[in-house]
């Protein structure tokens, strides 16, 4: 009976809006897929503009919505779209070196959704940016490196290093992501609903 009422409990607290929120944003990150991939190196992992998506996405939305944007994003990807740069389904990404740093997307959009829930209302930008960098670039890449590890014959030190291509990149979708969350926030106010 109990889990019954805590089904009940999360239905009423997912609205048609709130749901609307992260379908649009899991079209967003998959709409970040159509320039395609870069990849560098000597991990086979593509450089990509999804992540850019996925820090928006727990910026705007919060810790809840951002998280379920980008979990209906890699489901939708499990059964086959080619929603992936490239391309590609979740379930050849998943079968490759870059499974970790996919993976590393959901833990990501939480941790920005949840530390932006509490800065907000005023959503200041360099501590916008120390969010952004510690779900959209620590997080992803400790997930990713463990991938790395677990999917590839790189030893610890390779699979650290592969991430040094990214971070100009990563920098640059921070920057992007931070301000784009700066002008949401202030012009809707309590948009991540906590």
């Amino acid at each position: 009976m109990e889990g019954v009422e805590k089904s009940r409990t999360w239905r009423a607290r997912i609205s048609a809006r709130d749901m609307a929120q992260i379908a649009v944003f899991a079209a967003l990150i998959a709409a970040f897929g159509l320039p395609g991939a870069i990849t560098v190196g000597f991990s086979g992992v593509p450089i990509t503009v999804q992540t850019l998506g996925v820090m928006l996405a727990g910026a705007v939305l919060g810790a809840r919505k951002g998280t379920a944007a980008v979990v209906v994003f890699l489901a939708l990807t499990m059964i086959g779209l080619p929603l992936l740069s490239g391309g590609r389904t979740g379930l050849t990404a998943m079968a490759g070196p870059s499974a970790g740093y996919l993976i590393g997307w959901i833990p990501a959009a939480f941790v920005i959704g949840l530390l932006t829930e509490r800065v907000l209302p005023k959503y200041p930008v360099v501590l916008g940016a120390a969010i952004n960098i510690l779900g959209g670039i620590v997080v992803i890449y400790l997930c990713g490196t463990v991938g790395l590890l677990l999917r590839t014959d790189l030893g610890f030190r390779e699979s650290i290093t592969t991430n040094f291509a990214f971070i100009p990149g990563d920098l640059a979708k921070v920057a992007a992501a931070t301000v784009v969350a700066k002008g949401v926030h202030r012009a809707y106010p309590g948009l991540t609903g906590a």
